[in-house]
C-alpha cells in the first residue's frame, strides 16, 4: 500500500448488504475512503500454539471454512497478535468486504467516544434534543421521547422489519421515516431490533460533532485503529448509515474486535474508555435471537453477549454470518467475513459460521 493517500467519498450507489436480503457486492475504487497520512499499521504474525492453541485445531477450522458457500475470511487474534488467517472463493486480505450490521457495533463505539469528548452529554438525551429539528417536524413522534440509552439497548419499543432494509436505505428521507414510526407492544423481553431507530445515530452524531459518521469514524476511531481504506454506503439525504453499509478488509475489522477485547486499547494507547468498554458489552436484558451454539444472548449496546460452555463472548452480527466476536477474558478475537445469503439459506449460513467461531473460543486455553 503506498504512502500517498487520497480522500474519496463513498457514494450512495455502493450497494453494500445491510441486515436484509440483499446481496453484497464489493465496492469499486470510487467508493473508497482513505486516510491521509496513517503509517501503514498490520498485524504481528505467531502460530496458534505459540498462543495456547493447537494449531491443528486453527488449521481444521480455516479448512472447514471452504466449506460455507457465503464465508470469505476467517481471522483469529490471540494475546493482540494474528495466529490464523484464511480466505475464500477469490477474496484476498486487501477486499473492502461488506460487515453488514457489525456497523451498528461500530456506531456504538463512536458514541461512547462522543460522550467522552463531550459532544453529546448523556446517554439519558432524548431525541427531541438530539435533533431537534427532525423532531419537530413529526408532531407526537414516539420516537421524540426516546433515549440514546433505549436507542443503543433495543428498548424503543418499536418494531422493524429486517428485511425491509433496503427500502429503508432507499428512502427519500429515512430520518422522517424513522420519526414516523408508530408505537407498537414490545414483546415480552422488551427488545427489538429496528434499522430506522439505530440509522438516527447517523444524524445525531453529525449533529453533536459538525461533520458526518464517516468523517468522525475516520478521525477518531479508524485512524488510531491504523485503518486506511473503508467503504460507506450512504443513504438518498447522502449520509453515511449507521445501521448498516460499510466496508473494510477483515485484518481492520479484527483491530475493531481486538481493541474491545483490550478494554479499547490497541498498540498501548487507549483508542476507546476503558469505562466504556465495560459498559457497552454489559448485558441490558435478553435478545430474541438466536444463534447456536452460544447460550444465554442479551443485548449491550448494540453489542450481543452470550456464553459458549461458560466462556463470556461479546459480538458484532451481521447479516449472514459478518462477525466481531471477542472474548476478553481468553484475550482472543475473532473476525469473519460473509456475502449476504438468500433469506431462506440465512439461519443455515450464519450458524454454520458461528460454529467455527465457537471451535476456536473452545479450543482456548
Amino acid at each position: 500500500m503506498g504512502t500517498r493517500r487520497q480522500f474519496v467519498v463513498a457514494g450512495a450507489a455502493l450497494a453494500l448488504a445491510g441486515c436484509s436480503g440483499a446481496r453484497g457486492t464489493r465496492p469499486s475504487s470510487s467508493d473508497v475512503v482513505s486516510t491521509e497520512g496513517v503509517a501503514q499499521t498490520d498485524w504481528e504474525t505467531a502460530s496458534p500454539g505459540s498462543h495456547g492453541i493447537p494449531s491443528l485445531t486453527v488449521e481444521e477450522v480455516l479448512g472447514a471454512g471452504a466449506d460455507v458457500p457465503g464465508l470469505r475470511s476467517l481471522l483469529v487474534v490471540r494475546n493482540g497478535v494474528l495466529i490464523g488467517e484464511r480466505y475464500y472463493r477469490g477474496a484476498s486480505p486487501s477486499d473492502l468486504l461488506p460487515i453488514a450490521s457489525v456497523t451498528k457495533s461500530i456506531s456504538s463505539m463512536l458514541v461512547g467516544l462522543a460522550l467522552e469528548r463531550g459532544t453529546i452529554a448523556s446517554l439519558k438525551e432524548p431525541v427531541a434534543r438530539l435533533l431537534p429539528r427532525a423532531a419537530a417536524q413529526v408532531p407526537d413522534s414516539p420516537v421524540a421521547n426516546l433515549t440514546l440509552e433505549e436507542i443503543l439497548t433495543g428498548h424503543s419499543g418499536l418494531a422493524f422489519d429486517i428485511f425491509k432494509a433496503n427500502e429503508l436505505a432507499n428512502s427519500p428521507d429515512p430520518v422522517r421515516l424513522a420519526m414516523s414510526l408508530p408505537r407498537t407492544p414490545p414483546p415480552p423481553s422488551g427488545w427489538t431490533y429496528n434499522d430506522p431507530v439505530v440509522g438516527l445515530l447517523s444524524p445525531i452524531l453529525a449533529h453533536a460533532e459538525g461533520r458526518d459518521l464517516a468523517a468522525v469514524a475516520m478521525r477518531d476511531l479508524f485512524t488510531p485503529l491504523g485503518i486506511e481504506r473503508f467503504a460507506w454506503r450512504r443513504d438518498r439525504q447522502r449520509n453515511p448509515l449507521s445501521y448498516a453499509g460499510l466496508a473494510m478488509r477483515t485484518r481492520d475489522l479484527a483491530k475493531v474486535a481486538w481493541a474491545m477485547t483490550d478494554s479499547g486499547v490497541w498498540r498501548g494507547k487507549q483508542v476507546l474508555p476503558r469505562h466504556w468498554v465495560a459498559q457497552s458489552t454489559r448485558a441490558y436484558g435478553p435478545a430474541d435471537w438466536r444463534v447456536p451454539p452460544v447460550e444465554n444472548v442479551r443485548y449491550g449496546y448494540l453489542w450481543f453477549t452470550g456464553s459458549l460452555s461458560g466462556r463470556h463472548v461479546v459480538w458484532g452480527w451481521g447479516y449472514g454470518g459478518q462477525f466481531a466476536l471477542f472474548a476478553p477474558e481468553l484475550r482472543l478475537a475473532v473476525a469473519t467475513a460473509a456475502t449476504s445469503p438468500l433469506r431462506e439459506n440465512l439461519a443455515h449460513q450464519t450458524n454454520s459460521i458461528m460454529a467455527l467461531v465457537a471451535r476456536l473460543v473452545l479450543a482456548a486455553t
